[in-house]
């Protein structure tokens, strides 16, 4: 994927000019072997020019840092550390950064081969927050070399999202849909995140389309979509305009980007879209988030957001789907109970038109959008990419800004079921367990949108660390609690 950054991270150790250096040199070293027999190195930097001690350290290792291209710090605490020193080293890096520090090593050697970083971290943290630095902190810092190793690895995953976020640019196109007021997208927070959004109209992008007819590159990307779509290719009358249309999308991007890097699009999808341009960009929206261009639906600015958080976690197609529908008594009974570990309140179905990645169903089509068809002529509605998503576990997310510009965002690991949906679009059987009470107390009561972005992994752990950096409060980062741990508004008398 080329629409999301890549993290060089840069390893200073430092070290109190009253322990030896030497400590945190051999342990800087036995760290960066650790990682790389276990990952590789093509990740990380080993910053060689000095270990941190004073002011004049701290400078000449930003700029190696630099000079080497790193855009993600590692600060080592090899022992206790120099508090102003290793902090000043974080102000000013320009990018996202971590704080660990070396565990001892032996019993054996406990007077001048202990390095006390275990108390060095309790200082680093404490000015971190006095010059209020965002710095990722795991959950425990302190670690033998192969145990940092993972803790880097770990945030690899967190950096990219940090740094894809100062990068990004969201276009939009329209207003939302009538009845659509849950996707509303306040921007304040866009930009407090460092996120750019350049606002578009629907005459601008059906201008655009209508001068990329013709395009001779349309025949190309037409045997794209033939040898994606192979047998699901059931409605080929209407690729030579979803070709011009992703052709549309692409050259956009290119020319508006500006001085962003990656770009994602919040996209307007019905009611007149699909009797102006004559089809549904539904399969359009999947080819390029299986780019790597993330796209929403219903111009929904914060739920395409989210959706290129998750791929910079996940480094992998993502999707956006309505909570949509409960699963029918008799399909739980027959399909699910005694088979899965869930009880009926912790599933639901997932669905969208058809805005999901190929790679990421069990089997696909191109059909026609059952529900525009209701109430447009068929002909006019064709361009979904309908199929049961794929089984395995997936992780549902979201982040918001409320009405009233409040960051807010959640976040629930699961699975689809390899149950038969038995029902059309992009969907899937999801199990979330205390999806029930999740639903009632979090979803509900803390007014999210009825969109949810979906990872296909476990990625629970770094999106709830991206969460935490960007500065998602506590109180406002929500999971799916075990029935022992009450919400604040669950009726304890139930």
């Amino acid at each position: 994927m080329n629409n999301i950054p890549k993290v060089k991270l840069g390893i200073v150790a430092v070290s109190r000019d009253c322990f030896p250096e030497s400590l945190s040199v051999n342990r800087r070293k036995a760290l960066v072997s650790a990682y790389e027999s276990k990952f590789g190195k093509d990740d990380i930097y080993e910053c060689p020019v000095c270990i941190v001690e004073s002011e004049i350290h701290m400078v000449q290792a930003l700029e190696d840092i630099k000079k080497a291209g790193c855009n993600a710090l590692c600060v080592y605490l090899g022992n206790f550390g120099p508090e102003i020193s290793e902090t000043l080293l974080a102000k000013h890096f320009d990018g996202p950064k971590m704080f660990i520090a070396a565990a001892e090593e032996s019993q054996n050697d406990l007077s001048d081969g202990r390095g006390d970083a275990y108390c060095g971290m309790l200082n680093a943290s404490y000015n971190l927050r006095l010059r209020s630095i965002k710095a990722y902190i795991p959950e425990y810092p302190v670690g033998t070399a192969a145990e940092c190793a993972d803790m880097i690895h770990d945030f690899l995953p967190i950096a990219r999202a940090v740094i894809g976020l100062s990068n990004l640019k969201i276009i939009s196109f329209g207003p939302r849909p009538l009845n659509f007021l849950a996707c509303n997208a306040p921007i304040q927070q866009l930009y407090n995140l460092g996120v750019e959004i350049e606002e578009n109209s629907e005459l601008d992008l059906f201008e655009a389309f209508n001068k990329h007819e013709n395009d001779p590159r349309i025949p190309a990307k037409i045997k794209e979509m033939e040898e994606e779509l192979g047998a699901g290719n059931k409605k080929s009358q209407i690729l030579p305009k979803l070709a011009q249309y992703e052709l549309t999308l692409l050259d956009w991007v290119e020319a508006h980007k500006g001085y962003r890097e990656y770009v994602a699009i919040a996209g307007k999808c019905w009611p007149a879209f699909q009797t102006q341009f004559g089809f549904v960009p539904c399969y359009v929206n999947s080819r390029l988030t299986g780019m790597g261009i993330p796209v929403s639906c219903e111009v929904d600015i914060y739920g395409c957001l989210s959706e290129f958080i998750g791929t910079c976690i996940s480094e992998d197609a993502v999707t956006l789907l309505d909570i949509n529908n409960s699963v029918p008594d008799d399909m739980f009974d027959e399909s699910i109970k005694g088979k899965f570990p869930y009880e009926h309140k912790d599933t639901f179905m997932g669905f969208h038109c058809g805005n999901t990645c190929s790679r990421k169903l069990a089997f696909c089509e191109m059909k026609n959008q059952k529900i525009m068809a209701r109430s447009l002529p068929v002909e006019v509605t064709n361009g979904t990419l309908e199929g049961d998503i794929a089984p395995g576990e997936i992780t549902f997310y979201r982040l918001q800004s409320t009405s009233d510009n409040l960051l807010r965002a959640y976040v629930a690991e699961g699975e689809v079921l390899p149950v038969a949906t038995k029902s059309f679009g992009s969907i899937g059987v999801f199990a979330i367990h205390e999806m029930g009470r999740f639903y009632r107390h979090v979803l509900i009561e803390k007014a999210f949108p009825h969109h949810g972005a979906v990872a296909f992994g476990h990625y629970g752990k770094a999106l709830f660390e991206v969460f935490k950096y960007i500065g998602v409060p506590m109180e406002d980062l929500n999971y799916n609690q075990p029935a022992s741990l009450p919400y604040k508004t669950e009726n304890p008398f139930k």
